[in-house]
């Protein structure tokens, strides 16, 4: 399958040339930054109308805007996206998964517990959204492992 001109080569063979020269970890540097701020304006929205009953829920809103500048500048720095971005990425993946702890803690301690687990995990605090933040610290930490040639 080809994308482009006749010297392009297939598909596969430009996935690997665009990590080896380093294109792949900017376009992963933005999606992080994209993510980010997305993941954050929503846990922004849940928190506030939890009413941020726990100073935890502060973290995850606080933390996003960090990722997301250090994305920004993992997309035009190397040095950057090799330091600033793999330390904020990864307090972002420890930080979404202790919210997931937290959350299920959250469901166990609603009434009835987890003898109803549907309709407690239903109205109680969102199951797996910490997974996104986590997975949004995934992303920037893969970011920071793939080489750049330039």
């Amino acid at each position: 399958m080809k994308l482009r001109g006749a010297d392009d080569g297939h598909l596969l063979d430009r996935m690997v040339r665009d990590i080896e020269t380093g294109r792949f970890e900017r376009s992963m540097a933005a999606l992080t930054a994209a993510g980010a701020v997305v993941t954050g304006s929503e846990i922004f929205l849940e928190h506030d109308r939890a009413s941020f009953g726990n100073r935890m829920m502060y973290l995850p809103v606080a933390l996003s805007p960090v990722v997301a500048a250090a994305g920004i500048a993992g997309c035009f720095n190397k040095r950057l996206a090799k330091t600033v971005l793999p330390a904020a990425s990864t307090l972002m993946l420890l930080n979404g998964l202790q919210g997931q702890y937290l959350h299920l803690r959250g469901i166990a301690q609603r009434p009835g517990g987890w003898k109803f687990a549907r309709y407690n995990a239903e109205a109680g605090p969102p199951t797996f959204a910490p997974l996104l933040a986590a997975m949004v610290g995934g992303m920037g930490l893969l970011a920071a492992i793939l080489r750049r040639g330039a």
